[in-house]
């Protein structure tokens, strides 16, 4: 479900692999209220995290609007900037899959920390792409 807040970006289609989608009011979601290229971040974050013997995190609802919302105000300033919010925060700009973030993220020992630390119980995650077609990813932590 998009919020009003979010049908302000000018493309607010998500990426999923190479292909393009319509933004998540627009097309079927896996679980209700989700798009797969937010819950695609969260598979490949928790295979990360079982990967080196940590639980998977759970999709909170409360974080993955406050990601979109995030990833929707970097698309519309075209900004990669932090929130203000109290959460642990992965940004990126310019990848073109959740893989691709993902792997990017784990290679950057500041978001490998969020995505592997023990404390987070919690995820939400959104991307967004400009009308240039460039990505704004946003994932969020909580405990």
């Amino acid at each position: 479900m998009i919020t009003a807040s979010l049908s302000m970006v000018a493309l607010p289609l998500l990426c999923l692999g190479s292909a393009m989608l319509a933004p998540a009011a627009m097309v079927a979601p896996v679980q209700p209220g989700f798009h797969p290229v937010e819950l695609r971040v969260v598979e490949m974050t928790n295979a990360q995290r079982i990967r080196y013997g940590l639980r998977p995190l759970r999709v909170d609802a409360s974080l993955v609007v406050s990601a979109r919302r995030h990833a929707a105000w970097m698309t519309r300033s075209q900004t990669l900037q932090h929130t203000h919010r109290a959460v642990g925060e992965n940004i990126a700009w310019g990848q073109h899959s959740a893989e691709q973030v993902v792997r990017d993220w784990m290679r950057s020992p500041g978001h490998r920390a969020n995505i592997l630390s023990g404390r987070y119980g919690r995820i939400g995650a959104a991307a967004y792409v400009t009308p240039q077609g460039s990505i704004y990813w946003c994932q969020q932590f909580l405990p």
